[in-house]
């Protein structure tokens, strides 16, 4: 993909931040583009950050540690968005400080320990399944409270808010409701006012439904499609490692 062309997608992703942050009164600058960059060539990654782009993220510990040594990482922030193993923690750690998939005491626990060992300080964000399908990822929102409680406990940890990938539909509006139970989970975090737990962010929206994530209050939205173009997998691959959560 060509240089102009990644401009001219990121210039209409950012117009329609705009619009959706205009539509319900929202500074533009409280909301954060994410660039989903699974699959995504690092030469093309690499196009996209000398636009200017300083905010990135991988799904796959693999594909993860092998583009990150040819990527320009001089001046952007890499996150890791995708299903988390356990057993994948020492390496997507070589790579990043902040991971947005944190659905599960077990894993908590494992970066914890690794933060701790290696002097380093984890932004994390817990996920929630707000769609209740079995093959998304995400703690229960009924159990979102008792999580957060567990893993203000791990002091390597910085709990920033929370993550969810709202229904996969061809309709954008689907997706509303699930970003409202979020945010309504937000409000209730923040009611608790657990000590360590800032809950400012809430990462949500991807290329079919980010402006209105944006209406619905999202601080973070991963977009990749809408930029690099469509992938040759479907979201199954990337969402859906149900069946191999901690091998």
């Amino acid at each position: 993909m060509s240089s102009q062309t990644i401009e001219g997608n990121l210039k209409y992703v950012r117009e329609r931040m705009l619009r959706a942050c205009k539509s319900v009164g929202r500074d533009p600058n409280e909301v954060k583009l994410l660039l989903a960059t699974k699959t995504v060539s690092p030469n093309n990654i690499n196009r996209a950050i000398d636009l200017g782009e300083m905010l990135i993220g991988e799904s796959k510990a693999q594909e993860f540690r092998d583009k990150y040594p040819e990527i320009n990482t001089d001046h952007i922030d890499a996150h890791f968005i995708g299903h988390l193993q356990t057993n994948k923690v020492n390496s997507v750690l070589r790579n990043t400080n902040y991971i947005h998939s944190v659905d599960r005491l077990r894993l908590g626990n494992a970066l914890h320990k690794r933060a701790e060992k290696i002097g380093k300080k984890l932004d994390i964000l817990v996920q929630v399944n707000t769609t209740y399908e079995e093959s998304k990822f995400g703690v229960a929102p009924e159990e979102t409270l008792q999580l957060i409680e567990q893993l203000a406990q791990l002091d390597a940890l910085n709990i920033k808010g929370l993550m969810t990938i709202g229904r996969l539909s061809a309709d954008p509006e689907e997706a509303r409701v699930y970003f409202r139970r979020l945010k309504s989970i937000q409000e209730q975090v923040q009611a608790q006012n657990y000590a360590g737990v800032e809950m400012k962010e809430l990462s949500m929206g991807m290329s079919r439904d980010y402006d209105v994530a944006i209406e619905e209050g999202a601080t973070i939205v991963r977009v990749g499609t809408a930029i690099f173009g469509e992938r040759m997998y479907p979201d199954s691959y990337y969402w859906n490692e149900q069946l191999n959560i901690d091998e």
